[in-house]
């Protein structure tokens, strides 16, 4: 299964490799050549298929665990100050995405979103340190019942040229669903409480809406 921000670049892409493969067939006479650009225009398309595919996941919806928000490697797992919207302390979880990854953002906690908001910027590569402040971003921010206010990033890396967002203010956040999708390469943060249990490791592989980033601390009474 594709997903649908890319049915139109899929068509393109199939049409065009198309093209590539019957014209070489006829025009060009040399065999190793026309194999060659045969066989390039073919695993174009499976890249470009394999790049918007969006596996179904069936997930296990809890209050008490923050998911994934997209597949790839935990690069980041730091107390940072969060200068957009809460101005205050928060756990920095991030994730970078290989041109590889499933791309899809998924939603990564049950909720109403509070937040939502887009900012144009830079393509630093997005495992920069200031990619997070400084790239082409979105924000959103879920007010969950039980973690509060959780904020994740969506930005854009040096081949990431478009974000998509699908949460807006007043919606209702359900964890694991679609919530957007970003092309070509990129990473997603998480600014979680600091009284969060975190429970991955740095260059952790990680499987959105399936493993758990982080989960309530039970204090003793």
């Amino acid at each position: 299964m594709f997903h649908k921000e890319g049915q139109k670049i899929i068509l393109i892409t199939f049409l065009l490799v198309a093209i590539a493969v019957i014209a070489a067939n006829f025009y060009i006479d040399i065999y190793w050549l026309r194999l060659l650009i045969q066989v390039t225009a073919l695993l174009f398309l499976i890249i470009v298929l394999q790049f918007f595919r969006n596996p179904k996941r069936k997930v296990v919806k809890t209050f008490d665990d923050i998911l994934a928000p997209v597949d790839g490697k935990v690069v980041v797992i730091e107390e940072v100050e969060e200068k957009e919207y809460f101005k205050g302390k928060r756990i920095q979880v991030s994730i970078f995405m290989s041109p590889i990854n499933v791309h899809v953002t998924r939603y990564p906690a049950s909720g109403e979103i509070v937040y939502s908001k887009y900012h144009p910027g830079k393509y630093l590569v997005a495992w920069h340190p200031k990619a997070s402040e400084e790239n082409e971003r979105t924000t959103i921010v879920v007010k969950t019942p039980k973690f509060g206010e959780i904020l994740y990033r969506q930005i854009a890396g040096a081949l990431a040229k478009r974000i998509v967002n699908y949460a807006k203010v007043g919606d209702s956040a359900h964890q694991g669903e679609d919530a957007g999708f970003i092309k070509f390469g990129s990473r997603v943060d998480l600014f979680l409480p600091l009284d969060v249990a975190i429970t991955v490791k740095l260059n952790q592989k990680v499987t959105g809406a399936k493993t758990c980033i982080a989960s309530l601390i039970q204090h003793e009474e």
